[in-house]
């Protein structure tokens, strides 16, 4: 190999079952008094944080716990964890929750201690501030936040950035498959299929595609898929959720270190305009974009198609549109819509979106083909 190879991930990632209830420990042993934990309404509603808080007052340790997050934040929300943590003195930001949580939290660390503007950072290495020490805690096995360097934001009606920079990868990421175990089934679904699209599309990106991320992609590929209808059809699997958390966390591996293409591309105005969660909406049109880059990507997707598919024999052009097909069918099978209209969009917007989906171009970028504003729309055009 003579090009260079730079991998980044977690500095310290701990999978137990369990893990999550002593939380305050791993505060303690990290030296902070003061704690702002950022999630969401749906994690106090579940009644995941009954768990988590006693530890807390028996260590001693101040804890806030700010749960205005949302899908797809917006910036004003973004902004408002920070003054929380501002407010409390938080020695250490907590991100616990779904992708949206954990994107807010890394950004509240970023910012409440940097004094950097929010607008100023959007971009690739925009930020030179130091952040708050930051726990990263995933409720869900799909967006692989907890070892990226990512955090998305909503900016607007169908528009949303980007703040890409290594200080946002935590100090610690905590994978406890407990706190999955009581996930609606249309969740595990969707954020299943998302870390899956994570693995695939880190496999056949067309920028910075490397060994490591490679191997990632594979092992999480094969966890994902075999465990995947698992935990849909019994979601007190406890073996098969923590299957997935870890899948999910490697394939978030991968794609932080080669980046996602145009599944995300065409997903992200989906959820801006339509606030249709990121997983479904990747699920949606995995399959034609996968459909309309097989020209390019067959040999790769073949590849995959081994670990999923491993009795499909033929070409690679048979091998690969056998793995689509079997990715085209998954929602349905796991009770996922599967047309645009069921998740309220109609023809009237295509153009809209597919407008949009044009303005993703470091994402587009990385995909094994270029996609035009009529492929675009032609793509969205399948699944209405």
């Amino acid at each position: 190999m003579t090009r260079r190879l730079l991998f980044n991930t977690t500095r310290s990632i701990i999978i137990e079952r369990g893990a999550a209830a002593r939380l305050a420990e791993q505060v303690q042993s990290m030296g902070h008094r003061s704690v702002l934990l950022v999630t969401d309404a749906g994690v106090l509603a579940a009644g995941l944080l009954a768990q988590v808080e006693p530890g807390f007052a028996r260590a001693g340790i101040a804890l806030r716990v700010f749960a205005e997050v949302q899908a797809d934040p917006p910036e004003s929300v973004i902004l408002a964890a920070v003054q929380a943590a501002r407010g409390c003195g938080a020695e250490c930001v907590i991100g616990f929750g779904g992708g949206s949580s954990l994107d807010a939290a890394k950004l509240t660390a970023l910012l409440a201690r940097s004094e950097e503007s929010l607008a100023d950072i959007y971009g690739i290495d925009r930020s030179n501030g130091r952040r708050l020490p930051l726990i990263l805690v995933p409720t869900t096995a799909g967006t692989g936040s907890e070892v990226t360097a990512v955090s998305v934001v909503t900016t607007g009606e169908g528009q949303k950035n980007v703040v890409i920079s290594p200080a946002l990868l935590p100090d610690v990421a905590v994978l406890d498959a407990d706190l999955t175990l009581g996930l609606p089934r249309a969740v595990t679904a969707a954020t299943g299929i998302d870390a899956m699209v994570h693995a695939i599309e880190a496999y056949t990106t067309r920028h910075l595609k490397n060994p490591i991320s490679d191997c990632l992609a594979r092992e999480a590929l094969r966890l994902l898929g075999d465990n995947l209808v698992a935990v849909c059809d019994d979601g007190s699997d406890a073996q098969a959720r923590e299957q997935m958390l870890l899948g999910a966390c490697l394939a978030g591996m991968a794609f932080a270190n080669a980046p996602v293409g145009a599944v995300h591309a065409l997903a992200y105005p989906l959820g801006a305009r339509f606030h249709v969660p990121h997983g479904l909406s990747n699920a949606l049109v995995l399959a034609p974009v996968m459909r309309f880059n097989l020209d390019a990507a067959a040999p790769l997707y073949a590849e995959l198609a081994a670990i999923v598919l491993p009795q499909v024999e033929g070409s690679d052009v048979q091998r690969a549109s056998a793995l689509i097909d079997h990715l085209q069918a998954l929602p349905a099978r796991l009770g996922l819509p599967t047309r645009l209209q069921e998740v309220g969009i109609a023809r009237s917007d295509l153009d809209a979106l597919a407008h949009d989906a044009t303005l993703q171009t470091r994402l587009l970028g990385n995909n094994p083909c270029e996609l035009s504003l009529e492929d675009i729309r032609s793509i969205y055009r399948q699944v209405l």
